[in-house]
């Protein structure tokens, strides 16, 4: 029987890449996402190229306890195991401390860390009915160890995402699960990143045109973080291979963070 991962923003941009990624890697995939009709493309594509039955999209607000709780549900009555649950979802909004808003503080928290929280508690609660030594993996950002210029809201969610997987961990531990998460470096070509460029030109006094060139130089290894380079660390801690590590924030940088 093929293993079941359930990805969390999987509709689009990085969360899309990585259902394609883990299909390929031989998994049955639940596509969930805020937008159930992207949920349902990228599940078709993926049927399309591995054969019906291979993923299912769903729709789901992952800040919405009913609605994580349904999905759990759901999946659990139509794949009978869950394996490797993925949080990915994320939003970003960046603003001087002075003039952040509320709102927008509240949703970076609700979206990349209360939603993470839901998420793990009710997935976990699969793994241990089927008892499966599962995993739990989070997409985090290099945000979460080091403070971000204007991005409070952001990285506050981050640096407390840290804290929550090493306390799923420990909690999860005594049923096999393990649980990680993974530190990103800037995707530069993501559509979050894109689509912060003004705010950070304007943040460091340049065109448009430079702000991709100064956050490379600001990495070791002279690049972005890629798409790629997530869904490698991904598989690894998703296998039998990593099996002895969990409560860890492994760093996908490039070299610019290293602790």
């Amino acid at each position: 029987m093929k293993q079941v991962a359930v990805i969390i923003g999987g509709g689009q941009t990085l969360g899309e890449f990585l259902c394609h990624g883990i299909a390929d890697a031989g998994y049955q995939v639940v596509v969930a996402d805020l937008n159930i009709d992207n949920a349902n493309k990228v599940a078709q594509a993926i049927n399309q190229k591995h054969g019906s039955g291979t993923a299912k999209g769903f729709g789901v607000d992952a800040t919405n306890e009913e609605s994580v709780i349904q999905l759990a549900q759901d999946v659990n009555s139509c794949f009978k195991r869950l394996d490797l649950m993925v949080y990915s979802a994320g939003i970003a909004r960046a603003a001087p401390i002075t003039n952040f808003a509320l709102n927008d503080f509240q949703l970076s928290v609700n979206v990349n860390l209360t939603g993470y929280f839901l998420c793990a508690r009710e997935f976990a609660k699969v793994m241990i009915e089927h008892k499966t030594a599962g995993r739990i993996i989070q997409i985090n950002s290099k945000s979460g160890k080091v403070g971000s210029k204007h991005n409070s809201g952001y990285s506050a969610a981050k640096f407390g995402g840290v804290g929550l997987t090493q306390s799923l961990a420990l909690d999860l531990a005594d049923h096999g699960i393990t649980v990680n998460s993974l530190m990103l470096g800037n995707l530069l070509k993501s559509p979050m990143f894109q689509s912060l460029i003004p705010q950070y030109a304007k943040k460091l006094g340049i065109p448009e045109s430079e702000v991709e060139q100064v956050y490379i130089d600001k990495v070791p290894l002279k690049r972005g973080c890629d798409y790629q380079d997530v869904l490698n660390v991904l598989l690894f801690y998703a296998s039998d291979k990593a099996s002895y590590c969990t409560g860890q924030s492994i760093n996908i940088t490039g070299g610019q963070v290293m602790f």
